[in-house]
């Protein structure tokens, strides 16, 4: 069941490589393509999620890093500890903080 929550989308190294930390929370959420490519999960799916149209024009990690209201879809029961494997459904109210050369004024 999705559901709307505020959140940070940001690059990490390591699996998997975009994350999103749910503002106001310890809750770290790891995106991945949507359900309908499940199962079972492969590295592609986290390598290249399929971002909605409105977070993909906008958002290029490493260089910034994007805060937003995103509908998110759990791709597996939440467990305390441990990082859930999400997707990205859509995103409303956009805000991009850049870093280094690349920063936008």
């Amino acid at each position: 069941m999705c559901y709307w929550a505020r959140g940070r989308l940001g690059f990490a190294s390591g699996r998997p490589p975009f994350r999103i930390w749910k503002v106001g929370t310890k809750r770290i959420l790891g995106v991945y393509g949507g359900p309908s490519r499940y199962p079972p999960r492969t590295d592609r799916d986290d390598a290249f999620p399929g971002f909605p149209a409105s977070v993909a024009k906008v958002y290029r990690p490493p260089d910034n890093i994007l805060y937003a209201e995103f509908e998110i879809c759990p791709l597996e029961p939440e467990r305390k500890g441990e990082m859930q494997a999400v997707c990205i459904e859509s995103a409303k109210n956009i805000f991009v903080e850049w870093f280094g050369p690349a920063r936008r004024k």
